[in-house]
Order: C-alpha cells, then structure tokens, then sequence
C-alpha cells in the first residue's frame, strides 16, 4: 500500500510533467513561428504571414497556463531546493519562449513590406541564421526537459555563431543600401529582421542559463558575445 509520502512524490512529478509539457507545446510553436515566418518571407507569402501573426495568440494562451501550473504547484507542493529550482526556471521560461514567438511575429509582420519593394540580394543570407537561432531554442528546450546541464552550456557557447552572423549581415545591408539607395527602406526592415534572429539566439542562450541553473545549483559563467552594431529591441 502506497504511503502519503508517495502519493505526494507521485502528484509532483505528474505536476512538473505536466508543466514540461505546456513548455515543451510552447517551445515547439515558437520554434515553427520562427522556421514558418522565414519561409513566408522568402516566398513573399502573405497568407501565410498573416496565419503566424493570428497563432501567436496560443502561445500567449500557453504562458498564462504556464504561471498558473506553476504557481498551483509551489502553493501546493512546496517544492525545495532541485525542484523548487525547476518550478522557477519553468516560469521564467514560459516567458522568454512568448518573447521568441514574438520575434517570429515581427518578422512575418514584414513580409508585406518586403514584398512591396522588389528582390534584395542579402535576403538569402538570413535562413542560416535563422537555422542556428532556431536549433539553440530546441536546444535550450530539450536541455530543460533532461535536465542536461552540458547541453545547456553547449548552447550557450553557440550565441557567439548568431551574434557573428548578423554582424556580417549588417555589414552587407550597409553596404547595398550605399550602392542602391533605392533599397534603403526594405534593407532596413532587413536589419530588423536580422535583430529579431538575433535576439531569439539571446533568448535562446537565457534559457540555457536557467536550465543550467536549476540542475546544477550554479550560475553559468559568463559568455563571450559578438560585437553588436544595433543594440534594439521592438514589440
């Protein structure tokens, strides 16, 4: 016969699963807003623009039901120490992945614009950061789920990659947009789209650090960054 202290263990890790799953549906949609917005911005799809602006709403959904779960759990279970740590890494988590699904609705927000204003050449430049943006977030997640603290460092080490890349990038919109004035509107929502990449492989790398946090007890130390030539952020 099953004791009460079993019935609790039992309870809270049907509760932290269940936590790690409303992260992992969250993760999951973000990383496909992301892959999706960078299909329909080489394609000039609007449809499919408009579609990813209109689910962002679910990831939103899914944060509130994150804080929720994780506030009924600390209320309830009075996790400590390890679990206590995962419970926090989970809230927090919740609401950098909303942030990375807006970064996706950002960019499918300016498919239109680009579509306006004709073929740019740096265009074909940003899927492979995006690619290495995208992997870092899967990364990140399924590093919380194992509770792998290497793999979370191995993210990390990877921000430098995105940061590289969009300095490049920028470079190579500077310069299109000296020779070809014309193209200065659409290069710079280029830009833009270039810091939403890179800040998704920031939020990324801020998730690996929870994660590596909550399984290990420990602060990660410190990583080395790209220099960053546009420092903005938009909503």
């Amino acid at each position: 016969m099953a004791t009460s202290g079993e019935h609790t263990v039992k309870a809270f890790d049907e509760d932290i699963g269940a936590l790690r799953g409303l992260i992992a549906e969250m993760g999951g949609r973000a990383e496909n807003a992301i892959q999706d917005s960078m299909r329909a911005l080489m394609r000039r799809d609007l449809r499919e623009a408009a579609r990813i602006v209109a689910e962002d709403e679910r990831i939103d959904i899914l944060e509130t039901e994150v804080e929720r779960a994780a506030v009924r759990l600390i209320a309830l279970r009075a996790p400590m120490a390890d679990d206590l740590r995962e419970v926090v890494a989970a809230l927090k988590i919740a609401g950098v992945v909303e942030r990375i699904g807006d970064y996706a609705k950002n960019i499918a927000k300016r498919v239109s614009v680009i579509d306006d204003n004709g073929d740019i050449e740096p265009l074909s430049l940003l899927p492979s950061m995006a690619r290495i943006a995208v992997e870092m977030v899967r990364d990140a997640l399924d590093a919380f789920a194992a509770r792998d603290a290497e793999l979370a460092y191995e993210v990390c080490q990877r921000d430098k990659q995105v940061d590289d890349f969009y300095n490049s990038i920028f470079r190579t919109l500077v310069t299109y947009m000296m020779e070809n004035p014309k193209s200065i509107t659409p290069a710079t929502h280029l830009l833009f789209i270039a810091k939403n990449l890179e800040r998704v492989g920031d939020h990324a790398t801020n998730v690996a650090e929870m994660v590596y946090y909550a399984a290990t007890g420990t602060y990660m130390a410190e990583r080395e960054r790209g220099d960053d030539f546009l420092d903005q952020d938009e909503d």
